[in-house]
């Protein structure tokens, strides 16, 4: 398009059902109001689902792969790739519509969305269902929707290497494994076999419309406005991130794998269904022990100098399996959450996960809640099929897993998420469920820093979300980053003269203040919020589960410390007027609505 500069203006749009595949212009005024990436996505979904309730299956769902204006240039820790579409996880209290549900989006890093800005494309848009599955290939303007019978049921890793093989390293790729194929609810979407976009049903969606994978090679670059100033920005964000050895270091050493023994010993660890808040044996999954266990690479996504992922080999009853991990989200749920502190285990535990495609903060959600209400007498080894689920039950985990994955029994249930197993089961059971609008917690405790987390997970437009934030500013700053495809852990790298804006002006041309840059990410949360409002969602949603106000916890720095309603009542006022939304409702005022120009969702 013509004008318009580190950016192409263009979505490559397929449609499955009809075959028919074309390239949609973006207006002008949507890159500059929205960037690209969770932003532009939440606008073109806005504009695609015109009436509240749809099916998060439906064919008319779109899923929107969004990488944003930084993917692609060799900006430091800037591969960032958001997959947008309406969630398969949320429902509100009081239903008005069968299927209403909120805005789902996931991110996730690698080498993806930088080779779709390669191809010539600000995103890629999904719709339809494809009678059997495929696969898409995009070589520039070349786009084919290809058969993927022969791939339908493989795991992440087999099929990974099938593409390698088939393809070369060329190729960059995303794909879902048997757990998006098989539609449950919780499946994700995978690059390089590790990286995932593993929150709010992304992968149930694209297996929903018999996807398998997309597979990209790309040979463009956009034009961009300012190159000797974008060069110039470039040399010293590099040198900032050379400056700070320290800072790199941390992340390079152990990645969030840090924060397992610091979050233990602060007393804000999920532990035994978020029950507790320190892990008695955290020593065994921290990350001195990884990195003498397990650990065998550090790996970096495209242009990072963090190289925060690490790959492991574990040895002995548990061996054998060679995958990244743990990390503190990963390594919460699926270990000190269920008290599993056995590191082989714990990674087979992780790697059985990202092969099927499913999301590990919310598996280890699920298994946490049943291990539970088995120790509380709820449901016995018959609800459970025999599986004998208990604390620190490796092997019981991982039989539920593949129950779980291949909708056998007792699985299905449990493939809907802890707030169908506890509707079904009962009896109390609601008060330690863990998940905020149906979507489960991650594996940041409440009890200890009760104000933050509580307005951070019941504020988030996605459903419980640690990566929301507490503070409009920072949610409002975190929309701009998702949007932009920067990584939330080197944010703090880009400040003074080499700010995000200073970056988005040279590569685009256009030029904000910084108030006006900080409305784009306020223009972003708002929407996301007015779209959740129009399907049903208001302020009663927006509440934390039963235990954080009933249960403290027993021991650490935790020990003693609630919150009651009443706190929670003030602190979510304080937020919404400082918000500008209805302290009734939740509703975005009219005239916050009209100060970021989003009259067209009135």
């Amino acid at each position: 398009m013509d004008n318009i500069f580190g950016q192409y203006g263009v979505l490559l749009d397929v449609n499955l059902s009809t075959k028919e595949i074309k390239k949609t212009p973006i207006p002008k005024e949507d890159l500059k109001n929205y960037l690209g990436g969770r932003g532009l996505g939440m606008k073109i979904l806005w504009d695609r689902v015109k009436e509240p309730g749809m099916d998060p299956y439906s064919p008319e769902n779109p899923l929107m792969f969004m990488p944003g204006p930084f993917s692609g240039l060799p900006i430091p820790s800037s591969s960032r790739t958001t997959i947008i579409t309406k969630s398969t996880r949320t429902s509100p209290k009081n239903k008005k519509y069968p299927h209403s549900s909120t805005i789902s989006y996931a991110n996730m890093g690698g080498f993806f969305g930088p080779e779709v800005k390669f191809a010539g494309y600000d995103g890629i848009v999904v719709t339809g269902k494809a009678s059997s599955p495929v696969y898409l290939l995009i070589e520039d303007d070349k786009v084919e929707i290809k058969s993927a019978r022969a791939y339908w049921g493989m795991g992440t890793d087999m099929f990974d290497k099938a593409l390698i093989e088939k393809f070369g390293k060329g190729y960059q790729s995303c794909y879902i494994g048997p757990g998006g194929e098989n539609v449950i609810p919780y499946a994700s979407v995978l690059n390089t076999a590790a990286r995932a976009a593993g929150r709010g049903g992304v992968g149930a969606v694209m297996g929903s419309k018999n996807l398998k994978a997309i597979v990209v090679k790309g040979t463009q670059q956009p034009k961009l406005a300012q190159h000797k100033k974008y060069l110039e920005l470039l040399a010293k964000a590099r040198q900032a991130f050379r400056d700070d050895k320290e800072g790199v270091e941390y992340w390079r050493s152990g990645g969030t794998a840090h924060a397992l023994e610091s979050s233990s010993d602060n007393g804000t660890m999920a532990v035994k269904n978020y029950r507790e808040g320190t892990f008695k044996e955290i020593e065994k999954i921290n990350t001195k022990a990884a990195r003498t266990q397990i650990w065998k690479r550090d790996f970096a996504c495209f242009s990072c100098r963090l190289a925060c992922k690490k790959s492991g080999f574990a040895k002995g009853a548990y061996g054998g399996v060679i995958h990244d991990g743990p990390e503190y989200e990963t390594g919460t749920m699926v270990g000190a959450n269920l008290l599993i502190s056995d590191l082989e285990g714990l990674n087979k535990i992780i790697a059985i996960c990202d092969d099927y495609g499913i999301d590990i903060i919310t598996t280890g959600g699920v298994l946490g809640f049943l291990m539970e209400a088995r120790e509380r007498g709820l449901i016995d080894l018959d609800f459970l099929d025999g599986i004998d689920l208990k604390w620190g039950a490796i092997d019981a985990s991982i039989d539920m897993i593949h129950k779980i994955v291949r909708q056998d029994g007792v699985g299905k249930l449990a493939g809907l998420g802890v707030k169908a197993l506890a509707e079904h089961i009962g009896n109390g059971s609601e008060e330690f469920a863990i998940h905020v609008k149906g979507h489960e917690l991650a594996a940041w405790n409440v009890n200890t820093r009760a104000e933050r987390m509580m307005i951070t997970y019941g504020t988030a437009n996605r459903g419980a979300c640690h990566l929301n934030s507490s503070s409009p500013t920072r949610q409002n700053h975190n929309a701009m980053q998702d949007s932009l495809g920067a990584c939330s852990f080197a944010g703090a790298w880009y400040k003074g003269d080499i700010s995000y804006r200073h970056f988005i002006e040279a590569i685009t041309g256009v030029e904000h203040t910084d108030e006006e840059f900080a409305m784009i990410g306020e223009r972003i949360f708002n929407l996301e919020k007015l779209f959740n409002y129009r399907e049903g969602f208001e302020r009663v949603d927006d509440q934390l589960p039963e235990r954080f106000f009933k249960d403290a916890h027993t021991y650490g720095k935790g020990e003693g410390i609630l919150a009651t309603h009443q706190d929670f009542d003030n602190w979510i006022e304080a937020y919404y007027k400082e918000r500008g939304w209805d302290l009734k409702t939740s509703k975005p005022s009219p005239e916050k609505i009209a100060e970021l120009g989003l009259n067209f969702t009135v």
